[in-house]
């Protein structure tokens, strides 16, 4: 089912906005507001746990916390007390992290591709209240299960990018996040390497594919939005803006490439509470089309 979302970006907003901005997504009626935890920024699991104890009906995704920085056993009960405080509105996520940053802090693995095989794995199953019992390169769990597992697991999304993480995330993971900055063509070729690679796997059910676009609405928009997009080729084909309308119209080719959720990724200047009452209402006007 396609869906809208939007981000709070933390290099453009401080945590001191958060409350803020997670109030006025809650006020416009945003369906969903994702957020991403960059080293040495803020912490995924505490502003997600804020964000929903501050609201009753948004919808929080972590894209993404990065697997080195904590063993999985740590995200696990992280995320299923989260889910059993606020059930059904969290969507979490792991990536392999920026390497540079991870071996800042001693955490640069080897191989990405292994820890994301054993780690994604692993962590849904604690989630769905199984006990596991792993001796990996990167895992290691001796007959772990969680006392409060939740009663329904959230989905587990993994963030991938080139094309041995992509084909990975389609088989161990319930979803993926892509990166912004990306045309509907490639976002195309992604989703169907996902996919297929699911398929492969024996993986039953859907696989729920995220994409950050970069978005721009009011004065200037379509300016900024291909400004923020950089130096690519083809920038117009890489962002969205416009009014909320032009936005809905515009995100329809990502849809057609097989995204699920286009989250829109605010450009680097404008009023976020103003972003998100426009978001809001792209996320109406797609609703609207696929009733």
């Amino acid at each position: 089912m396609t869906r809208i979302g939007a981000i709070f970006n933390p290099y453009t907003h401080a945590p001191d906005e958060f409350r803020d901005a997670v109030l006025a997504a809650e006020s416009s009626g945003l369906p969903e507001l994702w957020i991403w935890e960059d080293c040495f920024r803020q912490s995924a699991f505490a502003t997600v746990g804020a964000a929903l104890a501050w609201t009753e009906a948004l919808r929080i995704g972590i894209g993404i916390a990065p697997m080195p920085l904590r063993n999985v056993a740590a995200t696990a009960m992280e995320l299923a007390t989260v889910e059993r405080l606020f059930p059904g509105r969290l969507l979490p996520g792991v990536g392999h992290g920026v390497l540079d940053w991870m071996g800042q802090v001693g955490a640069r693995v080897a191989s990405p591709l292994t820890l994301m095989r054993e780690y994604v794995p692993a962590l849904r199953s604690l989630l769905a209240g199984e006990e596991v019992t792993a001796a990996g390169r990167y895992v290691t769990l001796d007959g772990v299960r969680l006392d409060y597992a939740p009663p329904t697991p959230p989905l587990v999304y993994a963030a991938a990018e080139g094309p041995k993480t992509l084909r990975l995330s389609g088989e161990v993971a319930d979803g993926t996040v892509l990166d912004s900055g990306h045309t509907a063509e490639e976002y195309a070729v992604a989703t169907a390497s996902i996919r297929e690679a699911r398929e492969r796997a024996g993986r039953g059910g859907d696989h729920d594919v995220v994409a950050y676009v970069v978005t721009a609405f009011g004065a200037d928009a379509e300016a900024r939005a291909i400004a923020d997009v950089g130096d690519r080729p083809d920038p117009a084909q890489r962002a969205l803006w416009g009014d909320p309308a032009q936005v809905a119209t515009g995100a329809r080719r990502f849809f057609d490439a097989g995204v699920d959720d286009v989250v829109l990724l605010p450009s680097s200047r404008g009023d976020i509470a103003e972003f998100y009452r426009a978001a809001a209402e792209v996320a109406r006007l797609v609703g609207k089309d696929a009733a």
